[in-house]
């Protein structure tokens, strides 16, 4: 199938783009990220492995990644802290390995996976996906994984099934976050049955050619390109194949801020803070915020008819 790509709105200088060789390598991936032999040694959340081969993508954005050591250190990921920076300073007591993800509900044939089953799975791919939060900020980041459909496949969908589940660890021996009254715990997430399908939906298992770190959803997450990053569940344990469109813990937690779909729109503004416009990281200048993120080219058929004001 042939997938035609737009070229970026905003052209990069080849000055720009990360050199192949900031982050191949595991020393110069610990030297990217500022951080030290003790660092290291205290913090096994920066404990990351390289990956095996990998495909290039021709789905991928031409823009230039975000710097690594932003990437792995300005985070969302409330498990382990509502902050930024708390990310990555909480998350060395947590565990990554043994680890099982277990793929069920309406299918013929459920299965537990360990992750490094799935790490053997699909070939590897790296995508160089843009990534906007809504809370305004963006990230372009090469993400290393495979389509969420191929797992999927394994398990063999039935034809009832209308949406996909996803459920991440709760470790609250591990997770200081937990202790927080922020969401209903464990954090869960879901997509409709065509967009966990689609060729742009992918389980990630690394990023910059390294195993993903705790801090940005190791050893597993879902990378939805067009959608806000809360829709990326991190450190997934389980997905569920099913009929009913399942309840998801920022729509649970504030369902007039967060709604199920939770496609990049510029045009429905949060009602705290406009959409029109994000900050990417490492930028100083304001840039326009794209529908669907920059890829309705490839998804916008998927709503074809609904009112995305109201199914926003």
């Amino acid at each position: 199938m042939l997938i035609r790509i737009n070229q970026d709105a905003h052209p990069i200088a080849p000055s720009e783009i990360t050199p192949e060789s900031l982050y191949r390598g595991r020393r110069n991936f610990i030297r990217a990220a500022g951080l030290g032999a003790a660092a290291l040694a205290v913090s096994p959340a920066f404990a990351a492995a390289k990956l095996g081969a990998i495909q290039k993508s021709p789905l991928s954005s031409t823009e230039a990644p975000t710097a690594l050591k932003s990437v792995i250190s300005y985070n969302n990921f409330y498990e382990f802290g509502t902050g930024k920076e708390d990310p990555a300073r909480n998350a060395g007591r947590f565990k990554t390995r043994p680890w099982t993800v277990r793929v069920d509900g309406l299918c013929a044939k459920p299965r537990t996976f360990a992750i490094d089953d799935l790490l053997k799975l699909a070939p590897l791919e790296e995508r160089i996906y843009r990534m906007r939060c809504v809370e305004g900020w963006s990230m372009v980041i090469p993400w290393n994984g495979f389509p969420l459909a191929s797992l999927l496949k394994q398990v063999e969908p039935l034809g009832s099934a209308k949406f996909v589940e996803f459920v991440t660890a709760a470790d609250r021996a591990t997770m200081p976050g937990l202790a927080l009254p922020v969401l209903d715990w464990p954090y869960t997430e879901g997509l409709r049955i065509d967009e966990a399908m689609h060729p742009l939906t992918i389980l990630a298992l690394g990023l910059y050619g390294e195993e993903l770190l705790a801090q940005n959803g190791a050893p597993l997450r879902l990378v939805v390109p067009w959608k806000y990053g809360f829709k990326g569940a991190k450190s997934l344990v389980s997905i569920r194949l099913t009929d009913k469109q399942p309840a998801t813990a920022w729509n649970i937690a504030a369902p007039n801020e967060y709604g199920f779909y939770s496609n990049v729109n510029p045009e429905v503004d949060h009602p705290r803070w406009s959409q029109a416009s994000e900050r990417r990281i490492g930028e100083f200048t304001k840039r326009k915020t794209l529908p669907f993120n920059g890829y309705a080219d490839h998804v916008a058929r998927l709503y074809a008819g609904m009112d995305l004001r109201k199914f926003y």
